[in-house]
């Protein structure tokens, strides 16, 4: 078993290194199209709505990455992929970022040969039960049968935790989220864990989502962002650089209904640097002047895209909490653009 996993993490590193020598921004913009990996389906951060247009958190880094590179935040394909499926996905060259509720862990990025741009979601894993099992605490839930994903973080770190608490549980394996509520909502399991924002994603569209609580410990830290293939400087750089103009764009104060104004030049020649007024940020990524413009306008500053996709005022209903601003209390800031 070790020695399959062992030659299974080769053969990904292998595929890693020979696509990103490729150099991914030329073939990006020779195709003309970003294909960016996703959940296949967590509402609030990458689902199609009822027309079939992929919305959501993870969509929006998609779409903005798009935007800086192509001039034109449509021009994405929504690669659907499991927890399974999301590395061979972006090894093999299928798909040229992933944006899809992926921990930044140690073994992804230095084994499997990945590199993670940035953490746009700080998240820890929980447990959702349905309030008539009548607990109130993750250590009431010995010899519970539990809803797991495959091949995450999610289901190493259930086994920890049981481990450590002395619990036994059952697991009942799964492969996406739709699974995993199709399950729990009929009853073949008692618990479903996985990252708490994504419960509250799943508890949000229950036809009855007040009959089941999410208990109260966090089990885990899951620093959740964009990843690229290792071996493409450039790539790397224009991902993560389009992930932290969104934070910095908040931060500074630039939004959906200023940006054209504030792109004409401003008194802050760190607001001019990003936005192309002054120096030549855009040609140190082999991009234009208006790279972070455009990433900005596809869908608003990074406190903008949560409002907008997972904040109070949705059916989530997320608070932003450590996803705050460095000024707000929360663990949110770009490194400086100079």
């Amino acid at each position: 078993m070790k020695k399959s996993v062992f030659l299974g993490t080769l053969a990904v590193a292998g595929l890693t290194a020979g696509i990103a020598a490729a150099g991914t921004l030329e073939d990006v913009q020779a195709r003309g199209v970003l294909n960016c990996g996703v959940t296949t389906g967590l509402a609030g951060f990458a689902a199609p709505d009822s027309n079939g247009v992929w919305q959501g958190f993870d969509v929006s880094y998609c779409r903005a990455v798009a935007a800086a590179v192509l001039k034109d935040p449509t021009k994405v394909k929504f690669v659907p992929t499991t927890g399974q499926t999301r590395f061979t996905a972006l090894a093999s060259g299928e798909v040229d970022m992933l944006a899809r509720n992926t921990t930044w862990t140690f073994s992804r990025d230095v084994d499997l040969k990945f590199t993670f741009v940035g953490i746009n979601y700080y998240d820890g894993q929980g447990f959702m039960v349905p309030k008539s099992l009548g607990v109130s605490s993750a250590k009431e839930l010995d010899g519970a049968t539990v809803c797991i994903q495959t091949g995450t973080t999610t289901e190493l770190n259930l086994a920890d935790y049981f481990k450590a608490n002395n619990m036994q549980y059952e697991p009942v394996p799964i492969e996406t989220n739709a699974e995993a509520q199709q399950q729990f909502l009929a009853g073949a399991c008692d618990v479903y864990t996985t990252d708490r924002s994504g419960l509250a994603a799943t508890r949000a569209t229950f036809a009855n989502p007040g009959d089941y609580v999410i208990l109260p410990e966090t089990i885990s830290k899951e620093p959740l962002g964009p990843l690229v293939r290792q071996g493409d400087d450039q790539w790397a750089d224009i991902v993560r650089w389009v992930t932290n103009a969104l934070v910095e764009a908040e931060d500074l104060g630039i939004t959906s209904a200023n940006l054209e104004e504030l792109s004409k030049g401003t008194n802050n020649p760190e607001i001019n640097r990003m936005l192309g007024t002054e120096g030549n940020f855009g040609e140190m990524l082999g991009l234009d002047k208006d790279w972070a413009k455009r990433a900005i306008a596809a869908n608003g500053n990074y406190g903008e895209i949560f409002a907008a996709n997972l904040g109070e005022s949705t059916p989530i209903g997320l608070a932003r909490g450590l996803n705050a601003l460095w000024t707000q209390g929360g663990l949110q800031y770009s490194p400086p653009f100079r």
